[in-house]
């Protein structure tokens, strides 16, 4: 009987749990705020495993870091009303993209900020022999700005820079020289993406 009522709770707890959604940028991807007196259960359905879950002050501060590891949906409680008053953002960060979700806390209360939401979409590089192609998709047409560094001996020299504005949807190309090592940095959204070729 004991064992029957402990996961009735559990059950009644996970509905619960389960009646506020809150939508990021599709209704596959769905996270799920339950505001309790000492704790906040967080639900994000749809992650895989390597997704980065991070609590960050609105200074970038990392405050909690967890690296996700099962695919699938994810559950948790935190503790927010033991924080500072102030702004603060739950960020998941995906392949693609890296989801937002804004609260504050003031007087031990926690507040989401459901209508603040946003998702930010990374950029995409693919090589292929000695062709770059870079993507991004841009929806705030917020400009995306391209850096691409030589190896010369072991230290990089910057042979291309470009900055791509009112685009919702970034498409370029480059060709790179055959047997060069290369640094892509890209910068948007106030953050910055690199990544090393060896073509």
């Amino acid at each position: 009987m004991k064992s029957v009522m402990k996961h009735t709770r559990k059950g009644i707890l996970m509905v619960t749990m389960m009646a506020t959604l809150v939508s990021f940028a599709n209704e596959n991807d769905k996270s799920v705020v339950k505001d309790d007196i000492k704790k906040t259960a967080v639900t994000l359905t749809n992650v895989k495993v390597g997704d980065l879950l991070t609590i960050k002050d609105y200074n970038g501060l990392v405050l909690y870091k967890e690296s996700i590891e099962a695919s699938g949906i994810y559950q948790k409680g935190f503790d927010l009303s033991a924080l500072p008053n102030g702004d603060y953002f739950f960020e998941v960060d995906k392949d693609m993209e890296i989801k937002i979700l804004p609260f504050t806390v003031k007087a031990k209360k926690v507040t989401f900020l459901r209508e603040k939401e946003t998702s930010v979409f990374k950029p995409y590089i693919k090589q292929k022999d000695d062709m770059l192609f870079i993507s991004k998709l841009s929806l705030s047409l917020e400009p995306l700005k391209i850096k691409i560094y030589s190896d010369n001996n072991s230290e990089y020299e910057m042979v291309y820079s470009d900055v791509i504005e009112d685009t919702k949807t970034i498409e370029k190309a480059y060709k790179l020289k055959k047997g060069g090592d290369y640094k892509i940095v890209l910068s948007s959204n106030e953050r910055t993406y690199t990544k090393f070729i060896n073509n």
